[in-house]
């Protein structure tokens, strides 16, 4: 049997491989795995000659990985994830729903929805996963479902519209906007606009050409989101549901008057259908009627 016919990964050697990873150095990878740093390098080095190729580039501060360990670390997710579903199933005897988010899972619907799903799925658990990236967990295996509020590109994301909310303004407490009832895009422009252009709702397209922020701050996530404005160093734009989910002291919400509605999906991967999606669409659709 030739090499690509029989590759001998073991579950260790990706574990050890998003360790690295996440933790960005082999000592700290080898200390979240409460193994040796020595185990760590034969792991990653094992993993390399199984698959034929360099994943790592290791320095003496930091590890980065190749454009072959950048693709692989993106299959070991999905793969350490469903080794984890596997073992989490035989255990209980029950399944897992994953459903994935960028920034706000449901906002005023998420209690509601956690509680219907009991009703409409007894045998299947659900677990809500933050998750910053653009397709909310399905491109890396850790959602079977994605709420999303802004859709990635490319076809390998199938989606339904469920439901639509409201667009809010957020700003320091302190902010002069602070005390209206309501804001318009321009009044927010004259401010720098924090906006996370990975995962975010708000784009530029949301002003006029000729009407938009001079500065954009761009943040990573909902974190760094809040910081700058509760500073007072940047204003921001977001959907119904993150104002309900985010409340954070010396941090205003207002409704923007004149901005479009944001449109919410549930989506999941073309190539890999949940069997309950018809009846998970209608439920959340059912929350949004």
């Amino acid at each position: 049997m030739n090499r690509m016919g029989r590759m001998d990964v073991e579950l260790r050697q990706l574990r050890c491989l998003l360790a690295v990873v996440d933790e960005g150095t082999f000592t700290d990878a080898a200390i979240e795995l409460r193994i040796s740093q020595a185990a760590v390098s034969r792991n990653i080095a094992a993993l390399e000659g199984a698959l034929g190729v360099k994943l790592v580039q290791r320095t003496t501060r930091s590890a980065a990985l190749t454009p072959a360990g950048q693709r692989a670390v993106t299959k070991a997710r999905r793969i350490v994830a469903l080794m984890a579903d596997l073992e989490r199933d035989a255990r209980a005897g029950i399944g897992q729903a994953r459903i994935g988010y960028a920034w706000s899972a449901l906002g005023e619907h998420t209690t509601e929805f956690q509680r219907q799903w009991k009703s409409h799925f007894p045998h299947t658990e659900l677990h809500l996963v933050r998750s910053n990236t653009p397709s909310g967990g399905l491109l890396d295996g850790t959602a079977d479902f994605a709420i999303l509020r802004r859709l990635p590109q490319g076809t390998a994301v199938e989606h339904v519209l469920i439901g639509e909310e409201k667009r809010y303004c957020a700003m320091s407490a302190d902010d002069p906007l602070a005390s209206r009832r309501s804001v318009t895009l321009a009044q927010i422009a004259a401010m720098p606009v924090a906006m996370d252009l990975r995962t975010g709702s708000t784009t530029l397209d949301l002003w006029p050409e000729h009407g938009q922020p001079r500065d954009v701050i761009p943040i990573n996530d909902i974190d760094d989101w809040l910081t700058e404005i509760g500073s007072g160093a940047a204003r921001g734009i977001t959907a119904a549901s993150t104002a309900h989910q985010y409340r954070r002291r010396g941090v205003t919400y207002r409704p923007v008057r004149d901005a479009p509605t944001v449109p919410v999906y549930v989506a999941w991967l073309a190539k890999d259908r949940p069997q309950e999606r018809e009846a998970v669409v209608g439920l959340l659709a059912g929350l949004y009627a």
